[in-house]
């Protein structure tokens, strides 16, 4: 009988720890050093999607990648980061136009976080209505903010017409946001608003620009695989 119990006990357990995953609205990894992947989810197609974002925690503030693609999720991160960390975010680059990337830009302006994308991302943010950086980038650019120096790369157009990178060169940590698949992936996902034809040539180009990373970041699947960038040149090379 208590051997019954126990086992009952131990699965009623388990179903609780999957329904709090279930019901996780923000989750908060640590990925090396002062770098930290936040998690998000939104449903697409009908199912449960998660959203991965970056941030790295400097000297002089928190510089976050991309933004929570749950709206209700741009206050509690900000927070979770000021408590975990005593530490205001301070900059906010967005990868490209799309809602799982920008849906944050204007509330965390509106907190005082300098916002950035490029110009071409605002372009097409401003013509498929959705939020805008204050500030933009009109070429690739090095920025160094406390003791951490990171470069934004536009590699040509592949999931949208404007997606960029982020790259740490000392650290070796390729941020590819939605451009990059996850090493597990079927298929390249929504590429309605992307070029199919150039698509596995921007990867390349990542690829020799950004030798041999440690880590690689992708949008919506696990990023722990390094063979991300890989798996994802062999999908694009099907595309017709």
């Amino acid at each position: 009988m208590r051997i019954f119990f126990l086992t009952l006990a131990f699965i009623f357990s388990l179903t609780n720890l999957f329904a709090q995953s279930e019901n996780t609205k923000l989750k908060i990894t640590h990925l090396t050093g002062s770098f930290y992947i936040y998690t998000t989810y939104n449903t697409y197609q009908e199912s449960r999607v998660p959203a991965n974002g970056m941030y790295v925690v400097t000297d002089n503030g928190v510089v976050m990648f991309d933004t929570p693609w749950d709206t209700t999720q741009f206050q509690p991160l900000l927070d979770s980061i000021k408590l975990k960390h005593n530490q205001k975010v301070v900059m906010c680059f967005a990868t490209h136009w799309h809602s799982d990337k920008t849906a944050g830009l204007e509330y965390y302006r509106q907190q005082g976080i300098r916002t950035y994308t490029t110009v071409l991302t605002d372009e097409l943010s401003k013509q498929n209505n959705k939020k805008r950086a204050e500030f933009l980038m009109v070429k690739d650019t090095v920025f160094q903010v406390g003791q951490y120096s990171f470069e934004t790369f536009y590699p040509g157009q592949a999931h949208t017409l404007d997606n960029i990178v982020i790259w740490f060169k000392r650290e070796k940590i390729l941020y590819g946001g939605c451009l990059i698949k996850g090493a597990d992936d079927e298929n390249l996902g929504f590429l309605d608003d992307g070029n199919k034809t150039a698509y596995a040539a921007t990867l390349k180009n990542v690829q020799t620009k950004f030798r041999k990373p440690k880590y690689i970041i992708v949008a919506h699947s696990d990023w722990r695989n390094i063979n991300s960038l890989k798996h994802s040149i062999e999908m694009a090379k099907k595309l017709k």
